[in-house]
């Protein structure tokens, strides 16, 4: 799996979730309820994987939709 991106904007990950689901991607959204556990208000942040052969394609469609800042480094 690779990361995308990490934030702690909820509406950025379901924007991005929806955009990955529109183009046949299958995500994961990684520790949406870690800041339950630990008691905070978002604070920790979400991050949005998808699979290694996946990888430039989703990086593609992120970038088309104006969310290149957004993304992590690519390893």
């Amino acid at each position: 799996m690779r990361e995308l991106v990490r934030t702690n904007d909820i509406v950025l990950v379901s924007a991005i979730g929806a955009l990955l689901d529109g183009a046949n991607i299958h995500h994961l959204v990684l520790d949406q309820n870690m800041s339950i556990i630990e008691g905070s208000l978002g604070v920790l942040p979400r991050r949005i994987l998808v699979h290694e052969d996946d990888a430039i394609e989703a990086r593609q469609i992120l970038t088309d939709a104006g969310l290149s800042h957004e993304l992590r480094g690519d390893d």
